[in-house]
């Protein structure tokens, strides 16, 4: 798939399809996990900041360290035990992990690639159907909209899905009315767009960094409902996500990003200011809420400082939300945690952690 979320048009390697056939074997199973499935255990070790959190406390007092570092290397011996349960509870107990905190990401997996089968079933609907589903991924900086981004997309069909994640305007796009670059990015007949951030980056981002006059602010303020319902009336469905996270989450995220080598290309200059603008930030985003919040196009508020939390319950929202085939036969929890998604009303006082 290209940077700008297009199938490249190269035919699918081998994993591509293995995996494909595990999805329609499980869902023909209806999603369910049979026991001697969950007997096997990957062996992929979990990385903080991907849903993983390092263990708090020890087990007998010891001091506890991540795999991989010294004294805590697995063996091939480890790895040959790792693929059962007794084997693996051993281990576990040797190296002085943390059983609980790998027990609560086991079943978050396990709770995910569920959820990714209904959106398998979702998107086959929405094919179907001739369905044009619009979902708009908004939040401060390093507040997880990527990473939910990719849980979404890992197993949907590239050719029925894209991600949309544009790059600041060109000269000639400058020229133009604000909202036509984003026109041109809207979903097809049957097809699914992602937006990792949209054509709200004017409503914050823009007028916090100084990107766009106050004039063009508030047109784009008394404009956006109007196009919005436009499309509603067109037939396209347009989610809105806000990812909220606290002011010391964010700093935490930050930098977790500048020790992970793999990370640091996310960290911007946008991103450098984050912190020291986050009142800012604050005040155009509420001006946001209570001016382009609507019941055609209602802002759903996710509070994404745990990240395996906020990913889950998104899913569970979309899911939850459209009306696709097989939903009534889901083996798992659809609707979504009122403590985690929240749908914006004017009377809310806070909206960050």
């Amino acid at each position: 798939m290209s940077a700008d979320g297009k199938s490249s048009g190269k035919s699918k390697g081998s994993k591509d399809r293995v995996e494909e056939a595990e999805i329609d074997e499980f869902v023909a199973k209806d999603g369910r996990l049979d026991t001697h499935e969950l007997e096997t255990i990957p062996t992929v070790v979990p990385r903080e900041g991907d849903g993983y959190r390092p263990p708090r406390s020890g087990l007998g007092g010891e001091g506890l360290g991540r795999i991989g570092e010294s004294g805590h290397a697995l063996t091939d011996d480890d790895l040959r035990r790792v693929n059962t349960r007794k084997g693996l509870l051993q281990l576990l107990e040797t190296k002085a992990v943390d059983i609980e905190e790998v027990r609560k990401t086991l079943l978050y997996e396990q709770e995910l690639r569920q959820l990714q089968v209904e959106l398998v079933r979702l998107q086959r609907w929405v094919q179907s159907n001739g369905e044009r589903i619009a979902i708009l991924v908004e939040g401060r900086d390093a507040a997880g909209k990527g990473g939910t981004i990719r849980r979404f997309t890992e197993h949907l069909n590239p050719r029925a899905m894209r991600v949309v994640a544009l790059p600041k305007p060109s000269d000639e796009e400058r020229g133009q009315w604000y909202f036509q670059r984003y026109i041109r990015q809207l979903p097809n007949k049957g097809e699914i767009v992602f937006f990792d951030r949209s054509w709200y980056n004017r409503a914050v981002v823009e007028p916090v960094m100084g990107f766009c006059s106050k004039k063009e602010h508030q047109r784009f303020l008394q404009q956006v409902p109007e196009f919005e319902h436009m499309l509603y009336e067109d037939g396209v469905t347009i989610i809105k996500f806000w990812f909220s996270i606290s002011k010391e989450e964010q700093a935490k995220r930050f930098e977790a990003r500048r020790q992970n080598p793999l990370k640091q290309w996310k960290l911007s200059p946008v991103d450098e200011k984050a912190q020291e603008l986050w009142d800012s930030y604050t005040r155009y985003k509420e001006e946001m809420f209570s001016k382009t919040h609507a019941t055609f196009s209602p802002w759903i508020i996710v509070k994404a400082n745990d990240k395996q939390a906020a990913r889950l319950e998104s899913l569970r929202h979309v899911l939850n939300l459209l009306p696709y085939k097989g939903k009534e036969e889901a083996p798992i929890r659809l609707t979504p945690d009122p403590n985690v998604i929240t749908r914006f009303h004017r009377k809310m006082v806070e909206l960050d952690l």
